[in-house]
């Protein structure tokens, strides 16, 4: 995987003409303000979610995480439109791109977000003459700046010293200067809660140290109807979570809902399945660095997407994975589970994300398109996912090394999605795909799963559905291949070629038969529309296995009964947000 220029090569090299200097450093200084203008838009949509959870309005929460989401083409858009109403096609192609870098870089001495700066030149460069790139000297393919001690004058965190100052005094001044906007309807109650879930809580430290601490991010950060206090735990050489979830009574006062500190929870917190919190942070950098101290299974990559910046999230993941590339040795073969009609699906054994791309035709039922396949990742990342829809970061002109491919995922690649793929310097580029965690198919893992397992299994498949549907998406195809399970037990969707919208959806009950012989005819005795769902029909559609088959039926009756679909219909239609 890597980056190549999408210039001429015969792209002139710099040269210290003098007329050349001021092209150099308007050139670098127009590209930082047009990320400059973005950062602060971006901010400025962030902190109406403290101003949301002030006023209990969640659909303008939800509405300003879905603004946030597209600001940064926008803004690439319009710093690529004003350079070249600057100049002409002819400067910018001629222009010294290495020095124009060298003098960005110059830019960004004490800069506060210099890693997303470098992500938004490395956009705008890209987008700017229309190819895409591998291997060049005119974009950041590594950072540039180091943000290992990059902090504010006000540090990202707090720190707590619960040994002297006592326990519940010391809760209850974290909770007391949170910058949530609302104060505590009864602040002794919730700080004994706390106390209580610390004892329950085996995870927790129970030896501590001299030097123990509680270190509290300043920021809330906010998620539909919550708001975060996000901390850790310091004994010795030892980190642990220290999350507390704050919520809003309907009088206006706030209450501590829970600590969240065990790690399943914290993972799940985090998990890319979710909605992307809202922080305002000048440093982001210095965020990154303090969760990832608590959340080692994590990577920066996904950790700046879950707080929105999904661009960087995205330059990292790709650095990671050149350097996972230069490492490993393992090779790049079709990813387990049953072939999907509309994706070729790949991995590395060794790293844990699966490569999509969309085939160049899809066997009969399905019937979709190209588009409309992207269109649905899209509307996917734009919604509420509930923890149950796996997000995608999405990649153009994608570079891959050919000889770490097995000859039978080439052979697939070259039959089933040609258009989407070709052959510079030994290297396979894929024009477009999707990069998801890797999860275990969920159909596998039943046929490997003991009683207790599968029953978990199976309650939580169950629940999947429901939520993805509170959030008002059918998931379409139920099959359990269509879903995967996480290390720890939870159940995600990921194929989305058939989703559509709770309100496009027509659910009915079959009717009875007319006659007898109606029952083993071939075809219904009742019309279909192309939108219409037989809810009984499912749990026979989904289990061959009679066992399963009646374990579901059992545990999520209510999803085989069309008059529950509708309720749900209707209670989104009066606008309920799920929880």
């Amino acid at each position: 995987m890597s980056v190549d220029s999408g210039l001429p090569s015969s792209l002139p090299a710099f040269s210290p003409d003098p007329s050349e200097q001021g092209v150099v450093g308007e050139l670098a200084t127009m590209i930082l303000a047009g990320f400059s203008r973005h950062f602060t838009l971006f901010r400025e949509i962030t902190r109406e979610a403290h101003d949301n959870f002030v006023r209990g309005d969640w659909v303008a929460s939800r509405q300003a995480a879905i603004r946030r989401i597209s600001l940064y083409d926008d803004r690439v858009r319009e710093t690529i439109q004003e350079l070249r109403e600057r100049f002409d096609q002819e400067t910018l192609h001629a222009a010294p791109w290495q020095q124009v870098k060298f003098q960005y870089m110059g830019l960004l001495y004490r800069h506060r977000q210099p890693e997303l700066a470098e992500t938004f030149y490395n956009s705008v460069f890209v987008g700017l003459f229309e190819r895409h790139f591998y291997n060049n000297d005119f974009i950041f393919v590594r950072p540039s700046m180091s943000t290992e001690r990059l902090d504010s004058d006000d540090p990202v965190y707090r720190s707590f010293y619960p040994l002297r100052e006592g326990w519940r005094a010391t809760l209850q001044k974290i909770l007391s200067i949170s910058d949530i906007g609302l104060s505590f309807g009864d602040l002794r109650h919730d700080v004994r809660c706390i106390t209580e879930s610390i004892r329950r809580h085996t995870n927790l430290p129970r030896r501590l140290t001299q030097h123990f601490q509680i270190q509290m991010l300043r920021q809330p950060f906010y998620r539909n109807r919550s708001a975060y206090l996000v901390g850790r735990v310091i004994n010795g050489p030892d980190r642990y979570p220290f999350i507390l979830r704050i919520r809003r009574n309907q009088d206006g006062s706030a209450y501590v809902d829970r600590l969240i500190s065990e790690r399943d929870n914290v993972a799940s917190l985090f998990t890319s399945a979710r909605a992307y919190f809202l922080v305002d942070t000048e440093i982001p950098s210095a965020v990154i660095r303090f969760l990832l101290d608590f959340l080692p299974e994590k990577t920066a990559a996904d950790l700046y997407t879950q707080i929105g910046f999904h661009k960087q999230g995205k330059a990292e993941f790709y650095r990671d994975f050149l350097d996972h590339l230069q490492r490993s040795s393992d090779a790049i073969e079709t990813a387990p589970g049953s072939k999907g009609m509309v994706m070729v699906v790949f991995t590395l054994p060794s790293y844990p994300y699966v490569f999509k791309l969309i085939r160049d035709r899809f066997p009969p039922p399905k019937n979709t398109t190209r588009q409309k396949v992207i269109d649905r990742y899209h509307m996917v990342k734009q919604h509420d996912r509930v923890g149950r829809l796996s997000d995608a970061w999405e990649f153009s002109y994608t570079a891959f090394p050919v000889e770490r491919f097995t000859d039978e995922l080439l052979e697939e690649l070259q039959t089933e999605a040609a258009s989407q793929v070709s052959f510079e310097d030994n290297q396979l580029i894929i024009k477009h795909l999707f990069i998801e965690r890797r999860l275990e198919p969920l159909n596998l893992y039943l046929e490997r799963a003991d009683e207790e397992g599968t029953r978990h299994a199976l309650q939580d498949y169950g629940d999947a559905i429901h939520d993805i549907a509170a959030a008002g998406i059918f998931p379409g195809d139920l099959l359990t291949k269509n879903f995967g399970i996480t290390s720890y037990g939870r159940v995600i969707f990921y194929d989305y070629d058939e989703i559509m919208p709770m309100d496009e959806c027509h659910f009915r009950h079959i009717p009875p038969p007319r006659y007898p012989e109606d029952e083993l005819a071939a075809e219904p005795w009742y019309s279909v529309g192309p939108n219409d769902i037989f809810p009984e029909e499912f749990a026979v559609f989904l289990f061959t296995d009679p066992r399963q088959r009646e374990l579901f039926t059992r545990l999520h009756p209510e999803l085989l009964d069309a008059d529950y679909w509708q309720q749900l219909q209707g209670q989104l239609a009066e606008g309920q947000l799920p929880e």
